[in-house]
């Protein structure tokens, strides 16, 4: 069992899924926030269910799954919601991540918390060791998510805005990787730092 946990987070097109990717390949455990947050308000959850209660039937597609997309609306346009639905949907993930990476082989696991900063940090997530914060440039961030998602200026500058800033971020770091280049230039930094985990990691 991988007592050690790692987690890793950054701002929305930051390359967080690079980096994750790469430990990955490297055969460590990886347990997905997006995954869990998924799993939360699946058809048929309580999870759904609370959703539901909270914003009503209309966040709701034919075949009864969240609709996504009217959610996302929802959660920009009214004050409030944003919050909202993380009260309902965080306190699962935090669970059913604490889970996966507890029971994960290895000498280590790893925790891709896209949220983390805006989940609470240490104080949401105790049973961390380790927060590598994958950061940006704002300028890059945005160019790259427009790009990504094809949205305008406008879009991105509020999604980006709706998220913590990069020095909340940073904060919370104890390991920083500057993804302001090349993709091939994430090798071996990822690598150096599986190296130093592990050791960290036996060190227990």
């Amino acid at each position: 069992m991988s007592n050690y946990i790692v987690a890793i987070t950054g701002g929305v097109a930051s390359g967080k899924s690079e980096v994750t990717r790469r430990f990955g390949a490297l055969g460590v455990a990886v347990a997905d926030a997006d995954v869990a947050a998924r799993a939360a308000v699946a058809v048929g959850s309580l999870g759904l269910a609370e959703v539901v209660a909270a914003f009503g039937q209309d966040v709701l597609d034919a075949e009864g799954a969240l609709d996504r997309a009217t959610m996302r609306a929802r959660v920009f346009e009214q004050p409030g919601a944003r919050k909202l639905l993380e009260s309902i949907i965080h306190p699962r993930v935090r669970e059913r991540l604490q889970v996966q990476c507890s029971e994960a082989t290895g000498p280590y696991a790893i925790a891709a918390v896209p949220l983390l900063t805006e989940g609470g940090g240490r104080t949401g997530y105790p049973w961390l060791h380790r927060i590598l914060v994958v950061d940006v440039p704002v300028e890059v961030q945005h160019a790259r998510l427009m790009l990504r998602d094809g949205i305008d200026d406008a879009l991105a500058t509020r999604m980006i805005a709706a998220q913590a800033s990069r020095t909340e971020r940073l904060a919370i770091a104890d390991d920083v990787i500057v993804n302001d280049g090349p993709l091939d230039a994430l090798d071996e930094r990822v690598a150096a730092l599986d190296r130093r985990y592990r050791e960290m990691a036996g060190a227990l």
